[in-house]
C-alpha cells in the first residue's frame, strides 16, 4: 500500500504530461464523483429504471445512462481544454461551443446498465485524444487506439476506484470519504498466467468453433489438456470484469457470434475496446480482436464501430491465439 497522502492532482503533476492534460483528467475524475453520488442514491434519487428512450445502438437507456451522459457532457464542454466529446449514448459527436480546445474525450458514461437496478457494479470508461486542426466532426475522433493520450475507468463498487494510464504504466486511485482521489495502487501489473476466464456462457452455442474449443479446454480442468482447474467469472459489466483482471489476472472474452453474423462484435471500439486495451497493455497484458490482431491497431471507420474483444493475462491470450485459431 502506497502513501495515501498522494492525491490524483499531485500524481498527475509529477507525470510531465502534455500541457492541460493533467487538468482535463482531474475534471473527468471530478465529474465521476458526481456520477457516483447519483449511482449511490439509486431509488432515493429517483434514478433507477428505464428512461423510455433508446440510444444509437438501439438499446434501452436507463435513467442513469442519461444522467451520467449529461454530467460528463456538460462538464467537459464547459472546459476550454475540450474541443469536442463523443459518447456511446449519443448519435454523433458534440463539438465544444468555443474554439481552441486541445483534446477530444470519448466515454461510455455508465457501463453495465443492466446491473443498475440490482445494485451490482457499474462504471465509467473514458479515452482522451488530441484534437486535430479545423472543425470537429465525427471523423476527428477516428484515430487508432495507439494515439490515445490517456484512458481510464471509474468503478462504482464497494469502493469507488479510478484506474488510469497516460502511457507510462497504470495507477489506481480510491475515492476517500472526504472526496479525494488518493493513490492506492501505484503500479498495477496483470499477472501473465491465470486460472480464471470471463465469458457469457449462455451464448456458447453461438460462438465460433475456436472459442468453443478454448472454453471447453478450460472446463475440462486438471483432467484435460490444460492440466489445471479454471474458475469462470462474469459480472456483465466490462468495467467490473476488467478491474478483476487488473487486480488478480484473468481473461475476458466477448467474441463474435453467429446471432448477428454481419456484426463483427458487440463491444464498441472507441468507447470500450480502445481505452480498456490501452490500460491492459500498459499493465503488461494483451488485447486482441481475434487472437491475432491487436485492438489498438484497428483503424476505426465509424464512431460506433463494434469489435470482438479478448483481453487479459498475456500468456493466456497467447494460448487462445495459438491453440484455438480464434
Amino acid at each position: 500500500m502506497t502513501d495515501t497522502r498522494i492525491d490524483l492532482v499531485s500524481h498527475l503533476d509529477d507525470a510531465a504530461l502534455p500541457k492541460g492534460l493533467s487538468e482535463l483528467l482531474a475534471l473527468v475524475a471530478s465529474a465521476c464523483v458526481d456520477i457516483r453520488k447519483v449511482v449511490s442514491g439509486g431509488a432515493l434519487a429517483g434514478a433507477l429504471g428505464a428512461s423510455g428512450s433508446v440510444n444509437v445502438q438501439d438499446e434501452e437507456q436507463k435513467k442513469l445512462d442519461v444522467i451520467s451522459n449529461d454530467i460528463l457532457t456538460d462538464r467537459l464542454l464547459a472546459s476550454p481544454l475540450v474541443a469536442g466529446v463523443a459518447s456511446e449514448e449519443m448519435d454523433n459527436c458534440q463539438p465544444a461551443p468555443h474554439s481552441g480546445g486541445k483534446f477530444l474525450v470519448l466515454f461510455d458514461p455508465l457501463d453495465g446498465s443492466s446491473n443498475i437496478d440490482i445494485n451490482a457494479p457499474v462504471g465509467t470508461i473514458f479515452s482522451v485524444l488530441a484534437a486535430p486542426e479545423g472543425d470537429i466532426t465525427d471523423a476527428s475522433f477516428l484515430q487508432d487506439g495507439r494515439k490515445q493520450l490517456a484512458a481510464g475507468y471509474v468503478l462504482y463498487g464497494g469502493q469507488t476506484m479510478l484506474v488510469l494510464t497516460t502511457g507510462s504504466g497504470v495507477a489506481g486511485f480510491t475515492l476517500s470519504l472526504d472526496g479525494q482521489w488518493l493513490l492506492t495502487h501505484p503500479d498495477i501489473k496483470i499477472s501473465a498466467d491465470t486460472k480464471e476466464f470471463a465469458i457469457n456462457m449462455s451464448n456458447q452455442r453461438h460462438w465460433a468453433e475456436g472459442v468453443q474449443t478454448y472454453v471447453a479446454g478450460c472446463l475440462q480442468g486438471v483432467e484435460g489438456g490444460r492440466g489445471k482447474n479454471f474458475n469462470m467469472r462474469w459480472v456483465a459489466a466490462m468495467v467490473a470484469d476488467v478491474h478483476r483482471i487488473m487486480m488478480r489476472g484473468g481473461v475476458f472474452l466477448y467474441p463474435w457470434d453467429k446471432r448477428e453474423p454481419n456484426k463483427p462484435g458487440k463491444l464498441r471500439l472507441m468507447y470500450e475496446g480502445n481505452p480498456m486495451s490501452f490500460l491492459v497493455e500498459q499493465a503488461g497484458g494483451k488485447s486482441t480482436t481475434d487472437g491475432r490482431a491487436a485492438i489498438l491497431d484497428v483503424s476505426p471507420t465509424e464512431l460506433h464501430q463494434r469489435v470482438p474483444v479478448i483481453l487479459g493475462s498475456a500468456n493466456e491470450i497467447d494460448i487462445i491465439a495459438d491453440t484455438c485459431g480464434v
